[in-house]
């Protein structure tokens, strides 16, 4: 019997607690909340330094739900955003946790292409790897041999 009337909302509700509760792991935090909030962040900080089509192909390899959460209130005027440096990366994160010194923006960012990279085809890692705009990330982006 499906929980929400549509096998397909079943699905993707099914995959991105998968994501979140992988990431819950990785991070050792208990509180979903926290650990989706994290997730949204570093997806948007990633998103916004994406050319458009590069944007919409990662998108593409998302769970429906993550993929509305990734896109959300995006606007591709003036994107990529021009940021080369970790810092400022990490500064996106960081705005989302300000209240919570308890969160490193760096651990955020590195679980989160912990869990991408076992979760996003392995061409399409490569390819943000190569982008120009994730230059001096692609090493957390890519895949360990298994």
């Amino acid at each position: 019997m499906s929980a929400t009337g549509l096998e397909v909302f079943d699905r993707t509700i099914q995959k991105t607690n998968s994501w979140l509760n992988d990431l819950m792991q990785v991070l050792r935090w208990p509180d979903k909340h926290k650990v989706y909030l994290a997730l949204r962040a570093t997806l948007h900080a990633l998103r916004d330094r994406l050319t458009v089509d590069e944007v919409a192909q990662f998108g593409a390899q998302l769970p429906m739900l993550i993929r509305g959460f990734y896109y959300e209130g995006w606007d591709p005027t003036d994107k990529p955003l021009r940021e080369r440096h970790r810092e400022q990366f990490l500064a996106h994160i960081e705005q989302q946790f300000k209240d919570d010194d308890s969160v490193d923006p760096g651990v955020v960012a590195r679980a989160v292409f912990f869990v991408i990279e076992h979760r996003v085809s392995q061409g399409e890692i490569e390819d943000e790897c190569h982008s120009k705009n994730t230059a001096g990330r692609g090493s957390s982006l890519r895949r360990r041999s298994r």
